[in-house]
């Protein structure tokens, strides 16, 4: 069965003053934190077993989610003591991962469907399958470039590009071969993947995403949320 991790140590120092005193995973996007969403997406998906890495106010994460099973989820906690990157952070749960398995982002919202890529990692050869979405302008993000389903380099936030790293990954084990103490993915693991000749996987989808990482983001999807419970409310009157 696929497991999975979710990375939820970050401090979102750009959120700041919301995150001062609340972890960026449990700023309320409508009546639910934004970590909620994360882990429904991974439910859907049919994952149901999986790892939150925490550090920043962690305790606030472990006493709303608790176990888990309230969301019919089977929940673990790695703390992280000091900040150790978004790779180096699933080095200490090396051992529970000896198949295919999910690393996803805590604060981003998105209704890509996690099994396609999970059975489109399956169906082709690689240690690595990144889900990548289509943005405009993506002057803010780093973007991949691929040829066919293959990622043949990445570039950090040019001028004119459409696909962006979604943050949303599907690994081999071997991944961890690749990883040393404080690593980032996006800056150090796929990099090094690439120099070593390994295939990394690009699977392109134009659902909706939203990396919650900077206080317009978190405005916006707010407005966007509450403007849709409004809805539901009248109409729940009628």
């Amino acid at each position: 069965m696929v497991k999975a991790v979710v990375l939820c140590g970050g401090k979102g120092t750009r959120l700041r003053p919301y995150t001062y005193t609340i972890p960026k995973p449990m700023l309320p996007l409508g009546k639910r934190p934004i970590l909620e969403y994360v882990l429904g997406s991974l439910k859907r998906a049919g994952i149901t077993e999986i790892y939150l890495t925490v550090g920043y106010l962690h305790e606030q994460i472990e006493k709303y989610f608790r176990d888990g099973e309230w969301l019919g989820l089977k929940l673990h906690y790695s703390v992280e003591t000091v900040e150790l990157g978004t790779a180096g952070s699933i080095i200490p749960l090396m051992e529970k991962f000896n198949e295919t398995f999910v690393v996803m982002m805590g604060d981003h919202l998105s209704n890509v469907e996690i099994d396609k890529i999970v059975e489109f990692h399956k169906t082709r050869d690689g240690i690595a399958t990144i889900a990548l979405n289509r943005k405009g302008v993506p002057l803010e993000y780093g973007v991949a470039d691929m040829e066919g389903d293959r990622i043949v380099r990445f570039r950090e936030k040019p001028i004119v590009e459409n696909l962006v790293n979604a943050g949303v990954y599907v690994f081999e084990p071997e991944i961890f071969d690749y990883i040393k103490p404080k690593d980032d993915f996006a800056s150090d693991v796929f990099p090094r993947l690439l120099a070593e000749k390994k295939r990394i996987n690009g699977y392109v989808f134009s659902d909706y995403w939203l990396d919650i990482g900077r206080t317009t983001d978190y405005e916006h999807i707010n407005q966007f949320i509450s403007v849709i419970d409004l809805v539901k409310a009248t109409d729940e009157k009628k």
